[in-house]
């Protein structure tokens, strides 16, 4: 990995104000004033919802910045990527979530927001990869870190529906429930256009980077700037079996256990009927689905020390 640096004049900083139950508010007073002190000019931004925040930084991105600040969780990230992709402008996180897996991944301080700051005004950039799911319609979303269907799917997508309760307890109950109905699931996959896969699996997980959920080392050995995604992918039915799996996960050793296996490609033609893709989180699509790594698609800003 190389970095190299920028002169940072001008933010825009993007704020997720829902973010981490509201903490993402205070975390970009503090990192905002933080740039002032360093001389850095910051146009503040907060959109009614993430289509009204793409437009507005795309807007001032047109007036001219050297970065763009988006302070939150993953999804604000994730908003950002859509703007940022295939630019030469470079994303700065500052984490204000629950998961902040692109920040743990760049190595930014996860509970300060002043130093995730002064890693925006240093100006220290490394070129990085991104994923992009295509959809049959031919839409398409970017993703930084990992994208996931199958049994995250539908635990999400049940999530999604219910009113009560919030936060992550909505979440357990919505695994609970789909660990009660957990089966195989008939998934197609062309990893390169040359090498077929047809499966019964339970979950499949295409890693830009390694980990996703807050932590979760589900591709523990994706390399953001390799070209490749890394795919996971769990062959097992059996609830007591999936249950005692997700320990591994936290360390990433569940890529040892026989039920696991792995594959790496640049692009992958994925099938199963009547399963969505979530990515960084947020819902990409449904299944029919290319999903691809973009090589050297993001400039980052990291911390200096990170230098090789």
């Amino acid at each position: 990995m190389s970095l190299r640096r920028r002169e940072v004049g001008k933010v825009i900083a993007l704020t997720n104000p829902a973010s981490g139950h509201g903490a993402a508010v205070g975390a970009a007073q503090l990192a905002i004033a933080r740039l002032h002190r360093r001389g850095v000019e910051v146009i503040e931004i907060i959109g009614d919802d993430a289509q009204d925040a793409r437009h507005l930084v795309a807007a001032a991105l047109e007036k001219g910045a050297d970065a763009v600040m988006a302070t939150g969780g993953d999804g604000v990230v994730s908003n950002a990527l859509q703007v940022l992709a295939c630019t030469d402008v470079p994303l700065g996180i500052v984490p204000a979530g629950t998961g902040n897996d692109h920040a743990r991944e760049l190595g930014i301080a996860t509970k300060d927001p002043e130093a995730a700051a002064d890693v925006v005004a240093d100006g220290w950039t490394e070129t990085i990869d991104l994923g992009r799911i295509r959809d049959r319609a031919g839409g398409q979303k970017w993703f930084g870190t990992v994208a996931a269907a199958g049994f995250d799917s539908l635990v999400t997508d049940r999530a999604n529906r219910m009113g009560w309760p919030h936060g992550r307890l909505r979440y357990y109950l919505a695994m609970l429930a789909e660990l009660s109905q957990l089966r195989l699931l008939p998934f197609r996959m062309v990893l390169d256009g040359t090498r077929e896969i047809d499966a019964d699996i339970t979950l499949a997980a295409f890693g830009n980077t390694r980990s996703y959920g807050g932590g979760m080392l589900i591709c523990p050995g994706a390399d953001r700037a390799d070209g490749l995604l890394d795919i996971t992918m769990v062959h097992e039915a059996s609830r007591v079996k999936l249950v005692r799996l997700f320990p591994t996960v936290i360390k990433g050793t569940h890529v040892k256990l026989e039920e696991v296996s792995t594959a790496r490609a640049t692009s992958v033609a994925v099938e199963c009927p009547g399963i969505n893709v979530y990515a960084d989180g947020d819902f990409a699509c449904s299944l029919p689905a290319e999903i691809s790594a973009v090589p050297a698609a993001l400039q980052v800003l990291c911390p200096g020390g990170n230098v090789a």
